[in-house]
């Protein structure tokens, strides 16, 4: 039943530009994922990284699924083959995103551009929706995000980007559809990962799902993709790829890595889990040889990684010895 009074009786102003509803009156709904959990239909989602670490490549992978109706990595369920409107402001549409699509066997009828106009396209311009609507996209990626804010709307001016940020939510709220938005880093190093992308804040604030992509030190083929929001369901677990010139992007799995670990690798600054673990190992160490199964079980009951305690392992320069079948650590004159 519609209430048509407030709460201690007093009458509704019909002349108010805003009308008071209340949750009774609103039917509770589940949240729609092109990727569970990492893509949410109607929402935006960001995505973050360098330039040339796979961004672009990754999205073009998602498009090309979804072109063919396939299953999105690592999920057991499948949207219907459907279309994907792929906005590139720094990629050539003939020698760059066409070839990696063919290279993905997509569906290319199934992805579209907005041709170049008079006007420039821009974040909160009306042509999206016109856009989506025309081809029932289900999902449209804007690469870089920074390229389409618009010489009259600062990076950095919440306000501005608040406005830009809501027509863009309301856009894809109103066509059910999933609004990626890719964007680079800045250059702060030692930083909360949310906070090291260009930009206003209110761009992670306004994403329900944020997933930060890198690349391992190690090894420049492999790509580490981990959600560092998600305001929607638990996060997804970290997963890594591997980019190869002939075989474009192949799965490998999920990835014992955080944030932190893609950001800075085993460049760490001051105050990480990394010196955590590395004091800890010292701490537990001190008194002699411990079983290596033991430690790992102390470090990750206080949130370290797997890979974080073997980096903190080698740059201590523990030894590993085996007695009876299990393998002890203990430090060393170089620890």
């Amino acid at each position: 039943m519609k209430h048509n009074h407030l709460l201690g009786g007093a009458p509704v102003n019909r002349n108010a530009i805003c009308h008071l509803s209340f949750y009774s009156d609103i039917t509770a709904s589940d949240v729609q994922w092109l990727w569970y959990p990492y893509i949410p239909l109607g929402k935006i989602t960001l995505i973050q990284g360098d330039p040339g670490d796979g961004k672009t490549t990754l999205m073009l992978h998602i498009a090309s699924l979804l072109s063919q109706g396939a299953h999105m990595p690592f999920s057991d369920s499948a949207v219907p083959p459907s279309s994907t409107i792929y906005q590139s402001a720094e990629d050539s549409p003939s020698d760059t995103i066409k070839p990696r699509l063919l290279r993905e066997s997509a569906s290319c009828d199934r992805i579209a551009f907005l041709e170049s106009m008079d006007t420039p396209l821009m974040l909160k311009s009306h042509e999206w929706e016109n856009a989506i609507n025309q081809i029932s996209a289900r999902l449209l990626v804007i690469d870089p995000l920074q390229a389409f804010l618009g010489s009259d709307t600062q990076l950095r001016q919440a306000i501005d980007m608040r406005l830009v940020l809501r027509h863009l939510s309301e856009v894809a709220e109103r066509t059910n559809c999933a609004i990626v938005l890719v964007g680079h880093m800045n250059k702060a190093y030692g930083g909360k990962s949310l906070y090291r992308g260009l930009g206003s804040i209110d761009i992670v604030a306004a994403a329900r799902s944020v997933l930060l992509i890198g690349r391992l030190k190690d090894d420049q083929s492999v790509r580490v993709l981990a959600q560092i929001k998600n305001s929607l369901a638990k996060e997804g677990s970290t997963l890594a790829f591997e980019m190869t010139e002939d075989q474009g992007l192949r799965w490998i799995g999920e990835y014992d890595m955080t944030a932190d670990d893609i950001l800075y690798g085993t460049e760490y600054p001051e105050s990480t889990k990394h010196d955590a673990a590395c004091n800890e190992l010292k701490r537990l160490l001190a008194s002699g040889s411990l079983p290596c199964n033991e430690i790992y079980g102390a470090l990750e009951a206080n949130g370290i990684s797997k890979r974080t305690i073997d980096q903190a392992k080698k740059t201590l320069s523990i030894a590993s010895t085996k007695k009876t079948n299990e393998w002890y650590w203990s430090l060393t004159e170089k620890s």
